[in-house]
């Protein structure tokens, strides 16, 4: 631990976040009144029992990790912000057949093993109007949101509720969010996704995995400046306007 937090500290001096805000880069962003009056959507990516439950999947915690935790709480807490107005929510979850694998990554998810469904604390989310559902077969959720017919599930979420801002939090920083992120932010500057202007990622809001050889800290902090290096803008605080 002694050694990762020294390599944490060290990467955040030598690569460090600009963080996005309203005050002078404070890390902070406004929902509701006390926003820039665009509208703004929730994506929420992965936050399955496959990936945040403890001894759920080949791919879930060994053991209660308190960064997925806090992840789950934030998200938990945001997404009733947003039924309660009823903004509009994405809800991105990792669902696989058994035949078809994904390397490099072991079996996860897989169809009917409740690993592909949403967290207990999320549940409540597949009953609420104002929340869309998709379920993706690969780690790209702007790819996995891709129709038979050609059309794109977000895309569409984003043009029906012009939506100028997307809030994005979930899981795996560096994976799953990253890739999301980074297709989103293409998409934007190509004109796929209109009327869509800013992509915004909530650190506390996400979180990783700690394994031997992906150290937790440094992993997250790695997949947050990748992702700023894309276009994305980090926050640190999300508050709700008056």
């Amino acid at each position: 631990m002694g050694s990762e937090s020294a390599a944490v500290e060290m990467l955040r001096r030598e690569i460090p976040l600009v963080a996005a805000g309203k005050e002078d880069g404070d890390g902070s962003f406004v929902l509701g009144a006390g926003d820039d009056g665009r509208n703004v959507g929730l994506v929420l990516i992965d936050i399955v029992n496959g990936f945040c439950t403890v001894g759920a999947g080949n791919l879930a915690p060994a053991a209660p990790d308190a960064q997925i935790a806090a992840m789950v709480e934030e998200s938990d807490k945001l997404a009733k912000v947003f039924c309660e107005r009823n903004w509009p929510v994405f809800s991105l979850l990792d669902t696989h057949f058994p035949d078809k694998p994904e390397p490099p990554y072991p079996p996860h998810c897989i169809i009917g093993t409740g690993e592909e469904n949403l967290v207990p604390a999320l549940q409540w989310l597949e009953e609420a109007p104002n929340v869309t559902v998709r379920r993706k077969s690969c780690i790209n959720g702007f790819i996995g949101s891709i129709r038979d017919d050609g059309s794109n599930a977000f895309a569409d979420w984003v043009k029906a509720h012009q939506i100028k801002v997307v809030l994005v939090l979930g899981i795996c920083t560096d994976v799953c969010v990253l890739d999301f992120v980074a297709t989103a932010l293409a998409a934007r500057n190509v004109g796929m996704v209109p009327p869509l202007e800013d992509v915004v990622v909530y650190s506390r809001g996400c979180a990783t995995y700690g394994l031997p050889g992906h150290p937790q800290e440094l992993m997250h902090h790695v997949g947050l400046y990748i992702a700023q290096g894309r276009g994305a803008k980090i926050v640190h605080r999300v508050s709700i306007g008056s």
